[in-house]
């Protein structure tokens, strides 16, 4: 029996990808587990920040923490709300120096379809990982956040920035042709961007550890189920896939203290 409180799983880029776990006293690589009943048991629920055991209230911070920690500030949803760049202080000007002023970059993926998305470069392959996208190339890469906020505004008006979760689960998507996507987002940039775009880009193929896609995807809340056993037939994205269709998302839950058991 594991124990511990979720954060989002590790990932490593592989064929397939490679999945881990980490409970603090234990480490687990989940790709082992295909094919295994598991069970998970609700323990809890432990904040991220604060480590008190307050209910979570979302990305796994108490209600308190996260209106006050600088990991959920508005910047972070929305790239151009950024403004480290200007010396200006949203929640804690050092933390977001550290994470606004370093190369981000503005890319196209397919998960269920074709979206934009905005992450920081030391963040890729992860990204497009926790997002279950199977393919994924880069446009820009700028200097800061707030650039690359722009260059996403920008290409909003021609491609989704949203992911439908149960499409992504069922590993149905859209087939895109690059040459035509990457030439439509250059297109439609700022010319003030334009310096900043990825020469000979080429899109990245990823590849999830699925046995089987659920047909209908049932997803589970373990805080009011109590407990679940099933067969794990795949990890996409940040969720577990298993054999009867239910889904399990580990990123939406953080904060949650689990007990996991195999066999």
């Amino acid at each position: 029996m594991f124990e511990g409180v979720l954060k989002k799983m590790i990932t490593e880029m592989g064929s397939p990808i490679r999945y881990y776990l980490n409970l603090e006293n234990d480490f687990l690589e989940m790709n082992q587990f295909l094919d295994e009943t598991l069970s998970i048991y609700f323990a809890g629920t432990q904040c991220l920040n604060c480590h008190a055991s307050n209910p979570i209230f979302r990305q796994g911070f108490c209600k308190n923490c996260f209106f006050e920690t600088p990991l959920t500030g508005d910047w972070v949803m929305r790239p151009e709300l950024s403004r480290a760049h200007l010396n200006e202080e949203d929640r804690d000007l050092e933390y977001e120096k550290k994470v606004q002023l370093q190369p981000h970059w503005v890319y196209l993926a397919v998960s269920s379809h074709l979206k934009v998305g905005v992450t920081r470069k030391s963040q890729i392959p992860t990204r497009w990982i926790d997002q279950g996208a199977h393919q994924a190339v880069g446009i820009l890469e700028v200097p800061n956040r707030y650039l690359a906020g722009v260059g996403e505004v920008a290409l909003k008006e021609h491609f989704s920035d949203k992911t439908n979760w149960r499409k992504m689960l069922q590993n149905e998507h859209e087939e895109v042709d690059w040459d035509n996507a990457i030439n439509t987002a250059i297109d439609h940039l700022p010319k003030d961007l334009k310096p900043y775009l990825i020469p000979e880009n080429e899109a990245s193929e990823l590849q999830f550890p699925v046995l089987q896609y659920p047909e209908k995807v049932k997803s589970l809340n373990l805080e009011k189920e109590n407990s679940y056993t099933g067969v794990l037939k795949g990890i996409k994205g940040q969720y577990l896939l298993f054999e009867d269709h239910t889904v399990y998302n580990i990123r939406s839950n953080e904060g949650t203290v689990v007990k996991i058991s195999m066999g």
